[in-house]
């Protein structure tokens, strides 16, 4: 087989490394391998005659630098490992490598940015228009993501809540551009296919960790410009299950605005951890009702039980407003004592 490597298929130059390392070496990976990939790689290598050593010798090179790359963005990101490869090969080379490994090993999108303090990346993007906080936002953890959203500017935080729970699809060309603004001594970070960030639940979870004053304003916000996805995100923040968060003086106080008839429907499907707070914190006289409701009422519509637990929830979130009861949550509430 003449030639460069670069002019080779990943699968030829796969089947090039096996050859190279020997069977005993590359029995060891096959049994990691599917069973399609094991297929075409016998088959690559069983046509595989002649390899010039030069060929040998620049796929062994290749394969040492992607697993370095690897290695580095393992220990503190892509930006990390391009520092690192920099000072081994050049700028150039440096590139080179980084571009063969997310293509290869399909890295994260904004993997070097999941890597930096949300203090210091809000300094870097909060004056990006809102639409390109939400994209690098969707690709962050909640948590850094969370920090991020605080402390934007009240006008910016709704808007930026209401672009990511509205993402969809995002082109990789436009993740590029993002990146590269970000991240401008890297080239290409991002393989051709459409990655899926953001949406509902992505916004949702960011909101569950926020402060509870950054999230009372965009969801007001929301409901006065956004209001169908102002319920949908506010019927998944906080559901029925959740209520195992709560200490039981807020579990007690909860369960005094519920109609007994609603809790019977709401528990019918209710896990056992859950069935067995809430009747910890009821009578014995009321646990012993409330279960003879459930055996009396028979099977129960689904919906009929979600509505029920909906209710409830409803009335949880009321009495947070209230400040009557206290959902443990992250980014600076206060302990209440």
């Amino acid at each position: 087989m003449a030639g460069k490597s670069q002019d080779l298929t990943g699968l030829q130059k796969a089947s090039i490394l096996f050859i190279v390392v020997g069977p005993e070496r590359a029995s060891k990976v096959f049994k990691y391998l599917k069973e399609d990939e094991v297929e075409q790689l016998t088959l690559e290598i069983a046509n595989t005659k002649n390899v010039a050593p030069s060929l040998k010798d620049e796929v062994l090179d290749e394969f040492y630098e992607v697993c370095l790359a690897q290695q580095y963005v393992s220990e503190g990101g892509i930006g990390y490992a391009n520092d690192l490869l920099e000072k081994s090969f050049g700028a150039e080379k440096a590139r080179e490598i980084i571009g063969k490994l997310t293509d290869s090993l399909q890295v994260r999108p904004f993997e070097f940015v999941r890597k930096t303090d949300p203090s210091q990346l809000l300094n870097f993007i909060q004056d990006e228009n809102s639409q390109t906080i939400a994209l690098i936002l969707s690709y962050l953890s909640a948590g850094q993501a969370a920090t991020i959203v605080s402390a934007l500017s009240p006008e910016k935080q709704a808007d930026v809540a209401k672009r990511i729970a509205q993402m969809d699809r995002t082109s990789p060309d436009t993740i590029r551009d993002v990146e590269q603004v970000l991240e401008r001594k890297l080239a290409s970070l991002v393989n051709q296919d459409y990655t899926i960030a953001g949406g509902v639940d992505a916004i949702v979870e960011i909101l569950n960790t926020v402060d509870r004053g950054t999230e009372k304003h965009i969801m007001e916000t929301l409901e006065i410009e956004e209001p169908e996805l102002a319920d949908e995100i506010r019927r998944k923040m906080f559901v029925f299950e959740d209520i195992l968060s709560l200490d039981d003086r807020s579990i007690q106080r909860v369960l005094r605005e519920v109609d007994n008839n609603e809790l019977a429907t709401a528990l019918k499907s209710a896990n056992e951890e859950v069935q067995t707070v809430i009747f910890n914190n009821l009578s014995k006289r009321l646990v012993t009702m409330i279960k003879d409701d459930m055996d009396f009422m028979g099977p129960v519509r689904l919906k009929d039980v979600e509505e029920a637990q909906q209710k409830i929830v409803n009335i949880i979130r009321k009495l947070e407003d209230s400040g009557e009861i206290v959902i443990s949550r992250g980014g600076g509430d206060e302990i209440v004592v």
